[in-house]
């Protein structure tokens, strides 16, 4: 509970920068709009600094979120200008990589990887006809890294097992909005205009990074307080 609470204070510029940016919901393509759609992003990468952070094996865990927050950071720029929108997607799959990373592959939950995947298939199959060009490679690529983000972020809350903290749902829960959120964007821009599209695309996606960087609050906690495997 202290944990929880000495965690408030420092995202409050998250939740500032957030209403900042719902309020003015900027649509014009300009270095103003980049920088009030990055507030949040980086805020949440401060708040990972704030938690601590260095080469240590330790902090792995963290330097693998935070690098995720910088890339998406920078895809969040990119995607303001409409012709940078692959670039932008390269950034987030470059994101992606860096959170499967620090979610890592255990337990692995195969069950829950074919059910993903299968949901993965069908989207891939509804935005393919509304792909062209590079974007009929990338997109798909990029859903595929994306369905495996969601899928290590939920395997590693074990209800049954007990094995889950605050901080493994809150990575959970925010995979499952990335999920939403660009699945909403990708059918608004590759499929049919969605209404609201903005805020419901914004919307989640500032839930799901927030989710993903209060993940990395115990990550050091984690890695010290794991028993050591038995030799033998």
């Amino acid at each position: 509970t202290f944990q929880i609470k000495s965690v408030g204070p420092k995202l409050v510029p998250f939740f500032k920068s957030v209403s900042v940016y719902f309020v003015l919901l900027a649509e014009q393509p300009s270095l103003l709009t980049a920088c009030f759609k990055c507030l949040p992003i980086i805020s949440l990468i401060i708040f990972v600094l704030l938690h601590g952070i260095s080469l240590s094996k330790e902090y792995a865990f963290s330097r693998r979120i935070l690098t995720g927050l910088v890339f998406s950071c920078i895809g969040d720029a990119l995607l303001v200008w409409p012709n940078c929108f692959t670039a932008g997607m390269c950034m987030f799959a470059i994101a992606q990589i860096m959170y499967i990373f620090a979610f890592g592959f255990k337990p692995l939950n195969l069950t829950l990887g074919v059910i993903l995947y299968t949901s993965c298939s069908i989207v891939i199959c509804a935005l393919m006809p509304g792909l062209n060009g590079v974007l009929a490679i990338g997109v798909p690529i990029y859903t595929v890294l994306l369905t495996t983000m969601a899928w290590r972020a939920i395997s590693r809350v074990q209800f049954f097992g007990e094995l889950w903290t605050w901080t493994k749902l809150c990575s959970c829960i925010g995979s499952i909005c990335f999920v939403i959120s660009d699945t909403l964007l990708g059918f608004h821009y590759f499929h049919s205009p969605l209404p609201y599209s903005q805020v419901s695309i914004m919307l989640t996606y500032y839930a799901a990074q927030l989710g993903i960087a209060l993940s990395a609050v115990d990550s050091k906690n984690n890695s010290n307080n794991r028993v050591p495997a038995s030799k033998g």
